[in-house]
């Protein structure tokens, strides 16, 4: 294996599904040595096997989080493991291994808002936080945070989701002026609606196609649609762009 991110230690939260799972599987085909950082421990640690046998470096570690504790654990691991992290996706999010309430503003259980809030908004902040005294040592990182598209146009039926997701952008741009004396970069990717699913029922195709419908390119997106623009965020490709959103889906939100 080889390519972009040779040499290159990267952390991925919620990488034993879906898109995190895409996205890690990408950075090890580029050459990175990749951290399952995943609440399931037992899909994390398929993953690893997974890259491991495709001839790449892969360790999963267990973690949630909401748990600062544990993200501390989850980074001191990784260090002990590979010397080093020079990259973290900030992927691990409420929706749909852990699903959400699709309902108006006014249905919302205010427990699962705070859930919401908790693991999407928090537990981004609580995972820089864990990488970042190793990334302030190196003088050197790249975190790239994932948000939505829904968060740009605003999407009906899950006002939590979308405003956790907002408040990713708001995020990435303050945190990106506040690290880059170290030379460490923050950027973020907005998909849009991802045939992400495992094993999707029709109704979750339907639905997807659906989206495709308002979209210049006119199919369903997939994951592989979205791990370049990872990718090209994690690489010395973007070494002098900060504070980013990239918007990658298929032209349905142009700005």
């Amino acid at each position: 294996m080889g390519g972009r991110l040779e040499g290159r230690v990267a952390i991925v939260t919620g990488a034993g599904h879906g898109l995190g799972k895409a996205y890690a599987e990408r950075m090890a085909e580029e050459g990175a040595r990749v951290v399952i950082a995943e609440l399931d421990g037992a899909a994390g640690e398929a993953v690893a096997a997974g890259i491991a046998a495709a001839g790449g470096e892969a360790m999963a570690v267990a973690v949630d989080v909401t748990d600062a504790a544990a993200l501390e654990a989850m980074a001191a691991a990784a260090v002990a493991r590979f010397g080093r992290i020079d990259i973290l996706v900030n992927n691990a999010a409420i929706f749909a291994t852990v699903p959400m309430s699709r309902a108006s503003f006014d249905k919302i259980p205010p427990d699962e808002w705070d859930a919401m809030m908790r693991v999407n908004l928090k537990g981004t902040w609580l995972a820089c936080l864990a990488v970042m005294p190793q990334m302030q040592s190196q003088n050197y990182g790249k975190i790239v945070n994932i948000s939505s598209g829904t968060a740009l146009k605003g999407s009906p039926s899950r006002i939590h989701y979308v405003t956790s997701k907002a408040g990713i952008l708001g995020f990435t741009k303050t945190l990106a002026n506040e690290v880059g004396p170290y030379n460490i970069t923050v950027n973020c990717v907005a998909p849009g609606s991802t045939l992400a699913e495992a094993n999707p029922d029709e109704a979750t195709i339907k639905y997807r196609e659906g989206a495709a419908k308002n979209r210049a390119l006119k199919r369903m997106q997939k994951p592989e649609d979205l791990t370049g623009a990872v990718v090209f965020f994690a690489s010395a490709d973007s070494d002098f762009i900060t504070g980013q959103t990239l918007v990658v889906d298929g032209g349905g939100h142009m700005h």
